[in-house]
């Protein structure tokens, strides 16, 4: 049996994927290195002035995107955005609410109004 318990660790993609931001706008030292849960833990619970700005900036990675316009990740791909966008792109996407835009947040209330359905009638189905 082992008498210590070594550190888990992440790479630092799997820690800006937990943490919501995009990997290529950390700092250097963020992207070099590996990260502790220990570390994430730390960075979540008190976020350092650079991940407060990317989280409040951007560039956002695609499903911060998606989430803020509404809309599938693939609804963004079929809309042509494959990049990750900041907080004022995205403001101005908004504000344009082109006609992609709409289609693809009436078809992602559509997809969650029959998830709900199907949601319901397992429930009844179960009780």
């Amino acid at each position: 049996m082992k008498s210590h318990q070594t550190a888990q660790t992440m790479k630092p993609a799997t820690a800006a994927k937990k943490l919501g931001v995009y990997l290529e706008a950390t700092p250097a030292e963020f992207r070099d290195g590996v990260v502790s849960r220990t570390e994430l833990n730390a960075l979540q619970a008190d976020p350092p002035e650079w991940l407060r700005e990317l989280r409040r900036n951007g560039p956002h990675p695609r499903p911060v995107v998606a989430a803020k316009l509404g809309v599938s990740i693939s609804g963004l791909a079929r809309g042509g955005i494959t990049e990750a966008l900041t907080t004022e792109q995205i403001d101005a996407l908004k504000a344009d609410d082109p006609e992609w835009l709409q289609k693809e947040r009436a078809t992602q209330a559509e997809v969650r109004k029959e998830a709900s359905r199907i949601k319901e009638k397992n429930k009844k189905k179960d009780a």
